[in-house]
């Protein structure tokens, strides 16, 4: 999947069905006289529903197709038939789908795990037919239901990407390096800012064939919760990481201040973004000595565990993934 085929914001119309028509039928038959009512209800109008899908990762499926319309439910028929209902719509989305009314923009509902089912829209009920309406004074009623309405609307999709590990940094801090080292992901690698302009997937393989995801957003720059550089459009895919890994080079001019830029962005665009996990790792520390990497000890921010990596030279990344483990495993 290229850069080009993430989307993580769609906006679609869905129609649900009509409910369809009772029946006013009266039953004949040779040699019965006035054999009373007998029309069937209608058949339910189909539903309208989403669905988790673990093997989607962006909405793309959902750029060019915008429009559902589900079947009108069956109307009823003699003999106290039963319309046929009307066949569901299913919008497949991936985990971490979030649903909103496209007018009031309020939250419906989210989609976190494998085949979750939300009806966005009910189909119609059908109506009920004329043989319901038989009582003692009304042997032959002349009328029936009609089916209920269908449903419709506009409705925004809005993905958050699903993910254990979080890598928060500045542009060319060597985020996507990292990723492509410790996943069998491939994002794009070159040697200027901006690089990454969608979110990246890798899985990370771990002891014991265990594994965890890892996601890496385009980089943070000052600024970004107020919609500077790609702004606070990706920040969002953060929120639903258990574990925020901070990526700074060794070569930053001011590691700490690097440190406290980002994690104001971060409490700019949600202040519950603070209560995470995080970790500190000093990327590019091929280029360090034992002296240099003591002196840089002494300029680190407190409060944060560090570990001094290199993505190029594949130094220190076993002991980051021991690390990032014992995080996400560390409430279980």
């Amino acid at each position: 999947m290229t850069e080009g085929n993430f989307v993580d914001y769609v906006k679609i119309y869905a129609n649900s069905g009509k409910g369809g028509r009772g029946s006013m039928h009266l039953h004949r038959e040779k040699y019965i006289d006035k054999g009373g009512p007998d029309g069937g209800d209608g058949g339910r109008g189909g539903h309208v529903i989403v669905r988790g899908n673990k093997n989607m990762w962006t909405l793309y499926p959902l750029k060019f197709k915008k429009h559902f319309r589900a079947e009108h439910g069956g109307d009823g028929s003699k003999q106290r038939s039963t319309g046929k209902d009307g066949e569901d719509v299913y919008i497949d989305v991936p985990l971490g789908t979030i649903i909103r009314d496209g007018e009031t923009q309020e939250i419906l509902f989210e989609i976190t795990t494998e085949n979750t089912e939300q009806i966005l829209l009910e189909g119609g009920m059908g109506g009920r037919g004329n043989w319901h309406f038989k009582t003692s004074t009304n042997q032959t009623p002349r009328y029936a239901q009609p089916g209920v309405d269908a449903q419709d609307g506009w409705f925004q999709l809005e993905l958050k990407v699903l993910a254990d590990v979080g890598l928060v940094g500045f542009p060319n801090a060597g985020k996507s390096t990292l990723l492509s080292v410790l996943t069998s992901a491939k994002p794009k690698i070159a040697d200027y800012a901006f690089t990454t302009l969608k979110p990246n997937l890798g899985i990370v393989e771990y002891r014991d064939y265990q594994t965890f995801v890892i996601a890496d957003i385009p980089g943070i720059i000052e600024g970004a919760a107020e919609g500077k550089g790609l702004g606070h459009r990706f920040l969002r895919h953060i929120e639903r990481n258990s574990t925020l890994l901070f990526l700074i080079p060794a070569d930053s001019e001011d590691i700490k201040n690097e440190y406290n830029i980002l994690l104001n962005e971060l409490k700019l665009h949600n202040p519950e973004l603070l209560d995470k996990n995080r970790l500190l790792a000093i990327s590019k520390s091929d280029m360090l000595d034992d002296e240099l990497k003591a002196e840089i000890k002494k300029e680190l921010p407190n409060g944060i565990e560090t570990t001094f990596i290199s993505s190029v030279a594949n130094q220190g990344l076993t002991e980051l993934k021991d690390m990032l483990w014992k995080m996400l495993n560390q409430d279980a």
